[in-house]
């Protein structure tokens, strides 16, 4: 079976074969429960409980090596064999129930930035602040990993938005890094959303950085009051701090880092929002969770619906988003 392949939902593979497992996950502290225990892969995949009492799959493949944590379905590391880590994981970040963790790839649902009309409900929705469960962890032929993780509407989530939903986030750790988010809307009224894989990425220095992909494409600058605006001809360039909502675009964009010569590329499907940010030197010494100067290793090229892109599923309905991550070539999402 390809690496792509496995990651079908509703296909013959590996996630038809393994959805319904319904794995719980133990209270924060406590030892690795045994259902989760019985799911490792000895040598590839296996959860365990990191310095701060929180569980985390730990993949060492001969494809990759990965981390991600059950609390809010958290990828903070993604390195292939031989190359540098893909992903920027700040050195400040906490690691606490019910906060965000600083880095990786956050998942923002069901909205992206601030609630409008709502000031008091969190930043970008509860999903990566919550706990999920485990549906299913399997490996393929070539030792690549595929693991599935749910969220499901519960009193914490109906308190803060009354829909019924199932959210699962599929990840595929192979030479690619290969993230789907399937929505589903188990209610019986229509819902709207936003979404977002609000991906930080590992690079040198940030002035040294281009995004390609975005060229001509209209955005929306939060640095400057929502205003509207072109991008232009020429890729994106770092010069100062960068928060950007590009609408409706499907574009394949690629990160082009001038100091190491890598490049990442981030192919996605089913999203057309594409959101560039980078905090800068004054804001980033005002993040109690990010350190003063690590602006400088990071870039966020987040695949999402945000905004004017904001999803609206009937009951019964189930959206997707899809993104494969690379630093080499990498295929079609």
């Amino acid at each position: 079976m390809g690496e792509l392949g496995i990651c079908e939902v509703g296909g013959d593979g590996v996630v038809g074969n393994f959805l319904g497992l319904g794995i719980g996950l133990s209270q924060i502290g406590e030892m690795i429960p045994s259902d989760l225990q019985a799911m490792n892969f000895p040598g590839l995949a296996s959860f365990e409980e990191d310095d701060h009492g929180m569980i985390r799959l730990a993949i060492t493949s001969p494809k990759a090596n990965a981390q991600i944590y059950l609390h809010g379905a958290h990828i903070v590391h993604f390195q292939p064999i031989g190359v540098a880590p893909v992903l920027f994981l700040s050195e400040e970040s906490g690691f606490v129930s019910g906060q965000a963790i600083r880095g990786g790839i956050p998942i923002c649902f069901p909205w992206f930035g601030g609630r409008e009309g709502y000031p008091e409900s969190p930043a970008h929705g509860f999903a990566r602040t919550m706990d999920w469960e485990v549906e299913s962890l399997s490996v393929d032929g070539d030792q690549a990993i595929l693991v599935i993780l749910k969220l499901e509407s519960n009193e914490a989530t109906r308190a803060e938005w009354p829909h019924e939903f199932v959210v699962r986030c599929h990840v595929f750790v192979g030479m690619w890094l290969v993230m789907l988010l399937e929505v589903e809307n188990t209610g019986e009224s229509e819902m709207t959303f936003e979404e977002a894989l609000h991906t930080y990425f590992a690079v040198e220095d940030v002035r040294e950085v281009l995004v390609r992909g975005l060229e001509n494409a209209g955005y929306r600058d939060k640095t400057d009051g929502l205003a509207s605006k072109m991008q232009g001809a020429d890729p994106l360039r770092f010069t100062g701090e960068t928060d950007r909502i590009f609408e409706n675009t499907a574009a394949k964009c690629e990160i082009e880092d001038g100091v190491t010569g890598r490049r990442i590329t981030v192919n996605k499907s089913g999203s057309l929002t594409t959101v560039v940010w980078n905090p800068w030197i004054e804001k980033a010494q005002k993040m109690k969770d990010f350190g003063d100067e690590e602006w400088r290793r990071m870039v966020c090229v987040e695949t999402a619906n945000a905004g004017v892109n904001a999803v609206t599923i009937g009951p019964g309905q189930k959206h997707s988003i899809r993104v494969v991550i690379s630093p080499g070539p990498s295929p079609s999402p």
